[in-house]
């Protein structure tokens, strides 16, 4: 996925969001299309934000947005002391994660991946090279 495409109904706020809980980059801040457009990078990720409240409110065609730490515990605890809902950490077999909510109800998943229980042809797909 080259990036994900969010609606922001406080382009402001939603950066921040991104920038202090999440360390993102800005890259790109421009009118186009008429209105105000937002490139972040996120680790080896993109997000484009465009500064219009989502067409229904609380409800769209993202369901979530899968965020890849090794610090899992660090970002939970960060997320929570900027006031940030977010759930308690789960652990799965191979991996632990946290759900939070986001700005306009974002649902984003926090997780962790455990190189040494994924299986081989994941190891890839989660930038865990060999």
């Amino acid at each position: 996925m080259h990036h994900a495409h969010l609606m922001a109904t406080d382009i402001e706020e939603t950066m921040s969001f991104w920038r202090h809980g999440f360390g993102a980059k800005v890259v790109y801040d421009v009118d186009f299309a008429g209105s105000r457009n937002v490139f972040l990078t996120l680790g080896t990720g993109r997000i484009h934000l465009y500064d219009q409240p989502p067409k229904v409110v609380g409800q769209g065609t993202v369901h979530h947005l899968g965020v890849q730490t090794d610090e899992l515990e660090t970002v939970v605890e960060r997320l929570r002391r900027l006031g940030v809902s977010v759930t308690d950490i789960r652990q799965e077999p191979t991996a632990t994660y946290a759900m939070a909510k986001g700005p306009d109800n974002l649902l984003i998943e926090i997780f962790q991946p455990d190189p040494t229980l994924l299986p081989p042809e994941l190891r890839h797909y989660f930038g865990l090279e060999a």
